[in-house]
Parts: C-alpha cells; structure tokens; sequence
C-alpha cells in the first residue's frame, strides 16, 4: 500500500493536542511527518505521508476536532521572469521556503520546503507565484 499524503492546517486551540499520536495508537495508521511548521501565532501546518488501513477514520477525527485536512495533489511554482524581487512573500512563507539570497538579494524558492499554503498567491504584488495540480 503505498502512502497518502496529506496537508493538515491547524489553529492555536489545536497545537497543543496529541494528534499525531492518537492517529498512530486509536487508528493504527504510519505516519512519516515530511514538513510541520507552528509559526508564532501558534497556527499549523504539516504535510504527512499515512499508511494504513484506517486512513478515512483518522482523517474523519481530524476533521471532527477543526483540522483542516487536504490531499497534497498540488504545487506551488514561481514564474522568475514575472518575479521582480521584491520580497514580499519572503516575509510571508511560514517554511522559508522563499527567502533572499544574499548578496545577490535575490528571490530564491525551494519547493522541497513548500506546503502549499498558498499565502505567497496572494501576497505576490505582480502574480509570480502559481499553483500547479
């Protein structure tokens, strides 16, 4: 069986619950966290790969305490010749996924470190940032 993954979003009322070990021990479920990032507002997001025989369960528990839960079916690009290096998103990636290489000051994006949230779309002043399915 090979592993689902998933992004889960989560707010501050949410990250001090053990849910990865209730998915573990009430689901029988296999996690391998691939990404997880609590920025200072205490909100979350962590990209899992799930292996088991129980995923839909598990996802329904999450659910049910105000996890948001979305199949990690999509991507985050950036289009360099729109980009014009303001930084704006820089400020904004909650991974450092986008960052300033310095000297240079220039944009760079690592897409390993992306989990989709999709906040540089809509910081992006000129648009340089698309979601690919």
């Amino acid at each position: 069986m090979s592993p689902k993954k998933i992004v889960l979003r989560f707010g501050p009322d949410i990250t001090e619950k053990p849910i990865i070990y209730r998915l573990v021990k009430d689901y029988d479920l296999l996690i391998n966290i691939v990404k997880a990032n609590v920025n200072p507002q205490k909100e979350g997001t962590m990209v899992l790969e799930i292996t088991g025989d129980h995923i839909e369960g598990g996802m329904n528990y999450l659910r049910g305490i105000g996890v948001q839960v979305q199949a990690l079916s999509q991507e985050i690009v950036r289009d360099e010749d729109r980009c014009t290096m303001c930084g704006a998103c820089t400020a904004i990636c909650p991974t450092g996924a986008l960052f300033i290489e310095r000297p240079a000051m220039e944009v760079n994006f690592d897409g390993d470190k992306c989990v989709v949230c999709q906040l540089c779309l809509k910081i992006c002043p000129v648009r340089a940032m698309e979601v690919r399915l």
